[in-house]
């Protein structure tokens, strides 16, 4: 599998949330965007960007951490939103079954470190802060953002 690799310095909110548009208007159903970063570094506003791509009114996006997972629906693909946060039990995970929820659509997962098994093909997402507002956005994905040429 050839891996494609893209990285962006941002220095705003607003960036941020364009960088996730930009990869959210390439997205297909059935994708899986795992995010990583520490606390305060951008996943959310990244995800709000994804929903942007994909048609979804961003104002909607809120971090799931007390709810866990959230859904989008009004744009040309579903986005479930989840964030792994506040657990810590593998089997607590799994038992959201974050597979079948998100079949037909678009899933994003903070703290994806957390995950007992990666999903096939992720696309990999990686933000760090940088000096003052600035972000270093890494996005690792198979060739053209899940799909192999040929497919």
């Amino acid at each position: 599998m050839t891996v494609q690799s893209h990285s962006q310095i941002t220095r705003s909110e607003s960036e941020t949330v364009a960088a996730g548009r930009d990869l959210g208007a390439t997205l297909s159903a059935g994708d899986t965007v795992l995010l990583f970063g520490d606390l305060g570094a951008g996943k959310t506003a990244f995800v709000r960007g994804l929903a942007e791509g994909l048609g979804i009114d961003n104002a909607e996006v809120t971090s799931p951490t007390f709810t866990l997972v959230q859904e989008y629906r009004g744009g040309r693909l579903p986005l479930v939103h989840a964030d792994l946060y506040r657990l810590n039990d593998a089997r607590e995970i799994d038992d959201l079954g974050l597979d079948e929820i998100a079949a037909g659509g678009v899933l994003a997962v903070e703290w994806a470190e957390k995950l007992s098994h990666v999903p096939d093909r992720p696309i990999e997402v990686r933000i760090t802060h940088g000096a003052g507002d600035a972000r270093t956005i890494a996005i690792n994905s198979p060739t053209a953002w899940g799909t192999e040429p040929g497919e």
